[in-house]
Formats: structure tokens, sequence, C-alpha cells
């Protein structure tokens, strides 16, 4: 599983790491630090809460 995050929208609000700090990691302006995560096994739950959690939906889980 993938999180992909386009940064053209994200506005860094942080809910995503707030939720899943385990699965999403922020950079010093409070943006995730990649526009796209290898979500480790064990953590896909935590993956989906964390892009649920995006006001303005700027992150995609792509199942593989």
């Amino acid at each position: 599983m993938r999180a992909i995050c386009d940064k053209a929208i994200c506005q860094g609000h942080g809910r995503c790491e707030a939720m899943a700090p385990e699965v999403y990691v922020l950079d010093d302006n409070g943006y995730l630090a990649g526009a796209e995560i290898e979500v480790p096994p064990g953590l896909e739950d935590a993956a989906r809460l964390g892009a649920a959690s995006c006001p303005e939906e700027a992150i995609t889980i792509v199942e593989s």
C-alpha cells in the first residue's frame, strides 16, 4: 500500500500526522515530508485514518 500526497492542494494542517504519526512525517514547514509514502505492513488502517482526516483530501491511498 502507498499513500500519495498531492502537494499542490495540501495546506499543511497536519491532521494526517496527528492521526497516524507512525505513517505520516511532516517537514519543518508542516507539510508531508514525502509525496509518496510506502506504508509499512500492519499500518494500513492508520494510513487510511490519516488520509481520511485531511480536509483537502490531498492524500490518496493506493492498494497494491
